[in-house]
C-alpha cells in the first residue's frame, strides 16, 4: 500500500493540531498503522501505532496524553491529533503501514511508508 502524509505546516507552541494519512492505492484497512517522526539532526522515531481495528493505541512517552491517533474505516484515513504542542515536536511525521494485527514501535517493523509532512512548532 502507497501512503501519503499531509496535513503539516507551521504552527504556534500550545495549540491542537491534525495531520493525516492517506493510502494511495488500496484500503488499508487489514493493515496496522502508526507515526514516526524525524527532527532536525534526530534519528525517526516512533511516535503511535494503532491496530488493524483500531481498538488498540499506543504512544510514545514523549507524546503520552497529548496526542491521538485514530482510524477512520469509512474515509479510510488514520489522524495523528496532536494537542499541547512543544518546540520539540517540530519534526518530519511519517505514517507506515504493515500487515498483522498491530506493528512495532521501531522503523524496521513496517513496510509501506509515506513521504512525510513537515510540522513546525514556534515557540
Amino acid at each position: 500500500v502507497q501512503l501519503q502524509a499531509s496535513g503539516g505546516g507551521l504552527v504556534e507552541a500550545g495549540v491542537f493540531f491534525r495531520i493525516r494519512c492517506l493510502p494511495r492505492s488500496t484500503p488499508f484497512s487489514h493493515y496496522a498503522m502508526a507515526w514516526f517522526r524525524q527532527g532536525p539532526g534526530k534519528e525517526r522515531r516512533f511516535v503511535a501505532r494503532i491496530s488493524q481495528r483500531g481498538s488498540i493505541t499506543d504512544y510514545a512517552d514523549s507524546v503520552k496524553g497529548r496526542f491521538t491517533i485514530s482510524r477512520d474505516g469509512a474515509e479510510n484515513m488514520v489522524y495523528l491529533q496532536m494537542n499541547d504542542l512543544k518546540s520539540e515536536d517540530t519534526a518530519i511525521y511519517y505514517c507506515a503501514a504493515t500487515e498483522g494485527v498491530i506493528g512495532g514501535t521501531v522503523s524496521t517493523s513496517y513496510h509501506n511508508w509515506g513521504q512525510g509532512t513537515q510540522v513546525t512548532v514556534s515557540s
